[in-house]
């Protein structure tokens, strides 16, 4: 079947809750994808940046056939050879003591909400029921209906309440608003080091220094959503490295399957997440053999080829590349390491109209909002090939505002 074939199926018995661009994927290799027509694509998303290690990696993809081959789920009913390795690696990888594994990100920060509560009720002495977390506007943190509970988007909450209460929502970036939010009921503040979906939005220099000494002074949980940012993306291993600083509950995703299955993790002290006792959380796929395999395999690729190093060097590339664009229509380029964003004004053309223009061009991006195209391709990506994008993302957004675009 051609694209139009499979598009119209999937809208027919797909629920439309995505607005995908007009392109079917049949394969994938390192940073390039081809259509089911055969047109070759650069993945300049990396599925929201699942696909640091680049498309089927061979050493995963080795990986994850030999593991499936031989044992891939028991449930935590049983005990199985990977999950200890998986979770002493990776405690080790972050200098936390102890991990709680799921399968998505959405699924690690409600067990990282449930670890601050019960930390708050048992450890800091709140009244039961009454603890409060500090979380701030414009977050994504995924969509669960306790997630968007503390959503600042519209879209994400319309018609999905009544919400879960519990949560207080502050400015971006604004340290002093997160110290005067807290009272005597605040058990946590979770914030993401960068905020992705909001835009490649960076707080000021500092801010996570700040927020990691007010919590210190009222003895309250930092707790850092690093699902797209962590593992690579941003130029360090985790983006609070750039601080220099260490939160009390570090929430992984995405990237630690590897990009070939969901893996996530809540990592934290015994003092915090050793207080879960059985029957309290779990999942039947969390933690499971395959998907801890997957996610060492990954761990070991991710230091062994230096991505955090090379989405530096790689990331600088890229912007300094992007702020040559000569458009009057670019309101901002920003970005850490080879997670980027060029923002528009709003006018008569959008994001989305540029994001299709590229896809004429052969990169494939996506917009985040109505302003904003994101660039966050696989840590493996090369300068040739970094070169090669910059070429063809100038010719798509240098074309004159007045042509039609997509």
């Amino acid at each position: 079947m051609d694209s139009n074939q499979l598009i119209n199926m999937a809208d027919l018995f797909g629920a439309h809750n995505y607005k995908p661009l007009p392109i079917v994927i049949s394969r994938a290799l390192g940073v390039w994808m081809w259509s089911v027509e055969g047109e070759k694509y650069l993945d300049m998303l990396s599925a929201y940046s699942a696909v640091s290690l680049g498309h089927c990696h061979p050493d995963l993809v080795s990986v994850l056939s030999d593991q499936a081959s031989k044992l891939c789920i028991t449930s935590r009913a049983f005990h199985s050879d990977q999950l200890g390795q998986f979770a002493k690696e990776l405690c080790e990888l972050t200098g936390m003591t102890m991990m709680l594994p799921m399968n998505t990100g959405a699924e690690a920060v409600e067990t990282a909400i449930k670890s601050a509560r019960k930390w708050a009720y048992i450890k800091k002495g709140i009244d039961l029921d009454q603890a409060e977390i500090i979380c701030c506007r414009n977050n994504f943190h995924g969509r669960t209906t306790t997630i968007v509970s503390f959503s600042s988007d519209d879209l994400c909450r319309k018609y999905f309440g009544p919400f879960t209460p519990g949560f207080v929502l502050v400015d971006y970036g604004d340290a002093e608003a997160i110290a005067k939010a807290i009272t005597p009921q605040t058990c946590a503040v979770l914030v993401e080091p960068i905020q992705g979906e909001a835009g490649v939005l960076i707080p000021p220099n500092g801010y996570l220094k700040e927020l990691r000494r007010i919590c210190d002074e009222n003895n309250v949980l930092l707790m850092l959503d690093e699902i797209q940012t962590g593992l690579g993306r941003c130029g360090k291993l985790f983006a609070y490295e750039h601080e220099d600083i260490v939160p009390d509950v570090l929430i992984l995703g995405k990237a630690l399957g590897g990009g070939i299955y969901p893996v996530s993790a809540v990592l934290a002290s015994e003092d915090i997440l050793g207080l879960f006792t059985p029957g309290e959380h779990g999942s039947t796929f969390g933690g499971n053999p395959l998907a801890c395999a997957c996610a060492r395999e990954a761990i070991k690729i991710i230091v062994r080829e230096k991505l955090p190093q090379r989405a530096q060097e790689l990331g600088e590339r890229l912007q300094n590349g992007l702020r040559k664009i000569n458009n009057p229509q670019i309101k901002e380029v920003r970005g850490k390491g080879l997670l980027t964003a060029v923002e528009f004004h709003t006018g008569k053309t959008n994001a989305r109209q540029y994001c299709h223009r590229l896809m004429k061009n052969g990169i494939l991006a996506k917009e985040t909002h109505e302003t904003t195209v994101r660039f966050a391709p696989p840590l493996v990506i090369t300068e040739d090939e970094i070169d090669w994008a910059l070429d063809r993302i100038t010719q798509a957004f240098q074309a004159d505002p007045n042509d039609s675009v997509g």
